[in-house]
């Protein structure tokens, strides 16, 4: 009995040994970060505003340049604008299966005035402070004996997603250095225009199918759950955008001369909107919701994911969400209809007594796979004619102003799809193993993410399943000012690609 035993706990080691050991200490992954430190903040003092594409040459070359240093061999799939970047390296086995990684490297405008730093672009470390802000501390600060991993590198990009970018560098530096090197092929694709919706991607995807042909995808984005645990998100909702204006008088008027005369566009806008929506934020459009039912096994998967909704709302600064769904999980599951921006007339320091000739409203619809596009845009176009309005794609004539007493200008832009993959594939179960090599334990896994990344492309013309490995903290600021990225994300990061990158891919 007793050898039995021996033998058995023999096996046990053996297993635990050959599934944890596989990868270096922490202590490894910290000093590849610093040694990666400089590249990053190098990578992040070049501005890469998509709307700039000068800036983006320059970032183009450093990619190239970074990636043929390690091996892979880089392409430039032309576009109508800026080039999409093909990065390939092949391993030994020319039978092994492809795997193609999604990275992005340019980034949102910056305004620096609301920045709390003297560059957004300069990477700057801080710490917080006694009272809850953000201290400036050195940047040497990253290069000594112990590194705290709740300090912040602020900088514009630093989380979506030129972070990510140094982490898989960084990754493959450590796998050259260790003489290892993944079984399988890879194909990465470098995005220039991410923030620009990646106008060009769906067309360059077919362009260029061939090229991109692969077994699966991966796609370094989107941040990590709200508790910073180790996260694989499997979907992401698609996004179409809608302007709305509201017109009224061609000129402003004097609001003493015909205010109770003329119409308020502003207010007429506010009404055409509140009536797509009820009290507790249900669209209200006949058949905007059709098509998605959310089963007992799926809610039972949204369920396992630990969200504190409680302290979300508190973070926030809400006292509850929107009744769409009983939960936030469960209420991603559904398309959205969000007003991101509203413009009428002159506010502040500018204020006056007018009444404006025109009302904006800037609207996002978030997709969910059971979405059409069209039909949930052709849904609120319809809207709004039963709401008495001639809705036009251009400005009105003078004639249509003077026979049309509501008339709103409607254009709209079907940016891309949303796009799920089932937690059983062969992709979703292989990172899944990588996951736990990594940190011992399973990935949160996160059906549909709620914001949108243009992965669909990929997904529908290449016909090939997609799962995105989110590493940077959610309370990164992405998209705002004083973006940033947790230190101890991007170590960990780093760790989570090098585990993927040396997962046997059978």
């Amino acid at each position: 009995m007793k050898f039995y035993f021996l033998l058995l706990s023999f096996c046990f080691l053996l297993f635990t040994t050959t599934l944890f050991s596989q990868l270096p200490s922490d202590g490894v992954f910290e000093k590849y970060a610093k040694e990666s430190f400089p590249q990053l903040k190098e990578l992040l003092a070049m501005p890469s505003d998509a709307n700039f594409p000068e800036d983006l040459e320059v970032n183009i070359k450093w990619s190239e340049k970074h990636f043929a240093k390690r091996g892979f061999t880089t392409t430039r799939l032309e576009t109508e604008t800026v080039p999409i970047l093909l990065a390939e390296k092949k391993c030994k086995n020319k039978n092994a299966k492809t795997v193609l990684i999604y990275l992005q490297v340019d980034g949102q405008p910056v305004d620096p005035s609301h920045w709390f730093q003297k560059d957004p672009y300069e990477a700057t470390l801080k710490e917080i402070d006694p009272e809850g802000g953000w201290k400036t501390i050195a940047w040497s600060s990253l290069f000594g004996k112990k590194i705290n991993p709740d300090w912040r590198i602020f900088a514009r990009a630093a989380s979506d997603a030129k972070g990510p970018v140094n982490m898989f560098l960084t990754a493959i530096d450590m796998m050259i250095d260790k003489k290892e090197s993944p079984n399988f092929h890879m194909k990465v694709i470098i995005d220039f225009e991410e923030e620009l919706g990646s106008p060009q991607l769906p067309k360059a995807v077919t362009k260029y199918k061939k090229q991109l042909d692969s077994d699966m995808f991966i796609i370094f984005d989107l941040p990590m759950h709200a508790s910073n645990e180790p996260t694989l998100t499997f979907g992401a909702r698609g996004i179409s955008t809608i302007t709305l204006k509201v017109f009224g008088p061609v000129f402003p008027q004097h609001s003493g001369h015909y205010g109770n005369w003329v119409p308020n566009p502003a207010v007429r806008l506010s009404q055409l909107i509140a009536s797509m929506k009820d009290v507790d934020g249900r669209v209200t459009i006949p058949g905007y919701y059709d098509g998605i039912e959310i089963s007992d096994e799926v809610k039972k998967i949204l369920k396992s994911i630990p969200d504190d909704e409680a302290y979300l709302n508190a973070k926030i600064g809400i006292a509850s969400g929107d009744k769409v769904a009983p939960t936030y999980q469960e209420s991603l599951q559904y398309p959205s209809l969000n007003v991101r921006g509203m413009l009428s007339g002159w506010v502040g320091s500018e204020k006056r007594t007018i009444i404006p000739s025109s009302a904006v409203a800037e609207i996002d619809v978030r997709l969910v796979l059971e979405s059409d596009p069209d039909r949930l845009i052709n849904l609120i176009r319809e809207h709004i004619v039963k709401e008495g309005y001639l809705v036009l794609d251009r400005k009105p004539t003078s004639q249509e102003r003077a026979k049309h007493p509501r008339i709103c200008q409607f254009t709209y832009k079907n940016a891309y799809l949303a796009f799920r993959t089932d937690f059983d594939s062969e992709v979703g179960l292989w990172l899944n193993k990588a996951m736990i090599k990594a940190f011992g334990k399973s990935p949160i896994r996160v059906r549909t993410a709620g914001g949108s990344i243009p992965i669909s492309p990929f997904v529908n013309q290449l016909g090939i399943p997609a799962v995105a490995v989110p590493t940077v903290n959610r309370d990164n600021n992405q998209h705002s000012p004083n973006e940033n990225i947790r230190v101890g994300n991007y170590i960990d990061g780093i760790k989570t690609m090098y585990s993927i990158l040396t997962e046997r891919l059978e």
